[in-house]
């Protein structure tokens, strides 16, 4: 069934431009047409995504996060129902959601609530939020999982699985099955809220009292059930929307500031940047939502990153080739040349090479297309690049976030940033010379005749 409505998105786009050609013969405007189209063809992409819940949403969520790199006549039509994913999918009934608080909480879970809305102030890929106000008089956030949400989500990723030789042979340079693996590994920690709020009350131990970041506490977590103090601001997505450039530079630099400096503080990464995640609160401080997707780094970001982006910024093409080789990224027995490697990768690392640096949809696309058309030769180079299981979290935030920062537009010292979180990027400070060791003369000594 599942697989039959995601089906019905492309037929149901190809019904209405059909009609729509019809009513062109008629004498209706092409414009006019054309936009009528777009809206029902939106209006059923957060209908049938938000709906099946799970990887489906997972990927619309996606889709909102990237769509900066889309042309403006592509973008623009979707741009507002997959910001809609983000927060308001189509909600459960209230008795569903009454039967999961019964399970998870009691039947006696009122008695935990002053008082609990039924209508949920903003929905997800696997729950959606309700607003309370818990026994003790806090404001809280509860989270409830959908019924039968894991299943679906892994009945999705499965089916990637499936398709992983097809991408094997037309990414000859991945290996996609322990990608994969991991995927559905990481993804199924999403389901344990259990999990999610150890990751929460790690996150909101680290940054409590912090001047930039808030993280809200746990109040109470079952399996399916996360209970969390309320947090207000502006979200992300009308930060993006309408917000004044002060706020989208601010949102932009503490953004990246929250996703660099969680696993050297915390030894975790969030890893679900998209912007339903994150809210600026009035006092200039980002509030940072929902830790089930977290990837754990005890030990921080790999050691490799740092020196490797600062020897790509460098020229050293040939040091970047055998380090991303050492590192799993090109595999073994990949022929692929240093120089044409670090064209590559040279215009994607302008924001670290500058002092500041604007993030934009139009540098956003230009990338895209660079590294997109078949005609380039950055194109052939991507081909040939893996992506180890070990960065694949890592790599999703990367994109995620620079996705996030083309979308607000925002200014920043990014490289400023790099070097104060990412170990070994900034250049090694050159040890003070020493001059010759001098030896103190010994007293002569007394005469004793």
């Amino acid at each position: 069934m599942r697989t039959a409505r995601l089906a019905g998105l492309p037929l149901g786009y190809a019904g209405r431009a059909t009609l729509g050609l019809g009513k062109r013969l008629g004498g209706r405007p092409a414009e006019l047409v054309a936009a009528e189209v777009q809206a029902r063809t939106a209006e059923q992409l957060f209908r049938v995504l938000g709906e099946l819940k799970g990887g489906a949403m997972k990927f619309g969520q996606a889709m909102s996060v990237f769509e900066a790199a889309l042309p403006e006549n592509l973008a623009g039509p979707y741009r507002e129902t997959l910001t809609r994913l983000q927060e308001a999918a189509p909600p459960l009934p209230a008795r569903t959601v009454h039967a999961v608080l019964s399970r998870e909480l009691g039947v006696g879970w009122r008695a935990r609530f002053t008082s609990f809305d039924d209508r949920p102030c903003a929905a997800a890929s696997i729950g959606q939020v309700h607003r309370a106000v818990w026994s003790d008089g806090r404001d809280v956030a509860v989270k409830v999982q959908y019924p039968g949400a894991g299943q679906a989500l892994l009945a999705d990723l499965t089916q990637i699985g499936r398709m992983s030789r097809l991408v094997g042979l037309l990414v000859p340079g991945l290996d996609v099955k322990p990608l994969v693996a991991e995927l559905k590994a990481r993804v199924a920690e999403e389901l344990d809220y259990q999990l999610e709020a150890r990751s929460q009350a790690t996150f909101a131990a680290t940054y409590d009292g912090d001047p930039d970041i808030v993280v809200p506490p746990v109040v109470e977590a079952a399996d399916q059930v996360l209970v969390s103090q309320w947090v207000g601001g502006i979200p992300l997505s009308r930060i993006i929307g309408r917000g004044t450039k002060d706020q989208r530079d601010r949102a932009g630099l503490l953004l990246a500031r929250f996703l660099f400096s969680g696993p050297p503080r915390a030894g975790l990464l969030h890893a679900d940047p998209h912007p339903g995640n994150f809210r600026l609160l009035d006092d200039g401080r980002l509030a940072v939502l929902d830790y089930g997707a977290v990837n754990r780094l005890p030990d921080g970001l790999p050691t490799s990153i740092g020196p490797l982006l600062r020897l790509a910024i460098a020229g050293d093409a040939d040091a970047v080739l055998g380090g991303l080789r050492a590192e799993g990224f090109v595999r073994s027995g990949i022929s692929l040349d240093a120089e044409a490697l670090l064209g590559y990768l040279s215009p994607i690392l302008e924001p670290a090479r500058s002092e500041t640096f604007r993030f934009s949809r139009p540098w956003l696309r230009a990338q895209a297309v660079r590294v997109g058309d078949p005609r380039s030769p950055a194109y052939s180079t991507g081909l040939q690049l893996n992506l180890p299981p070990d960065y694949l979290l890592i790599h999703r935030v990367t994109m995620g976030a620079i996705g996030l920062l083309c979308q607000l537009g925002a200014q920043g010292p990014w490289r400023a940033e790099l070097e104060r979180w990412l170990p070994g990027f900034a250049e090694p400070r050159p040890k003070a010379r020493r001059g010759p060791r001098r030896t103190a003369k010994k007293p002569p000594r007394a005469d004793t005749g």
